[in-house]
């Protein structure tokens, strides 16, 4: 069993930052991945970002080159720094673990970029 919790979240103008912080507890010795994934209102979630535990990074296209994520091992979290953030960016973002497969969800937090 995995547990997430994020953070981080908030309102921002169009153009900020926002850093997201995913802190797992747990079976975290069993965790192949973590990711981003977000769910805009009345739109289906979808990925993110993925980072695995050989440090392989992956991105939406609409978000490479603005967003960044990391981890410290050592304290089990992961980030996803967001910058030139646009209005389209609006949406629960979710930290998503994998273990064997097995998908672990948080209870996500809430990002808001107005014009």
């Amino acid at each position: 069993q995995v547990q997430l919790v994020e953070s981080g979240g908030g309102s921002v103008q169009a153009g900020g930052s926002l850093r997201l912080s995913c802190t797992a507890y747990g079976a975290t010795s069993s965790v192949d991945s973590i990711g981003w994934y977000r769910q805009a209102p009345g739109k289906q979630r979808e990925w993110v970002a993925v980072i695995t535990i050989g440090e392989s990074t992956a991105y939406l296209a609409s978000v490479k080159g603005r967003f960044t994520i990391s981890r410290d091992a050592a304290k089990n979290m992961v980030y996803l720094q967001m910058n030139s953030l646009k209005p389209e960016d609006t949406a629960v973002y979710y930290c998503n673990a994998k273990v064997r497969g097995w998908p672990y969800w948080g209870q996500g937090t809430q990002v808001t970029v107005f014009a």
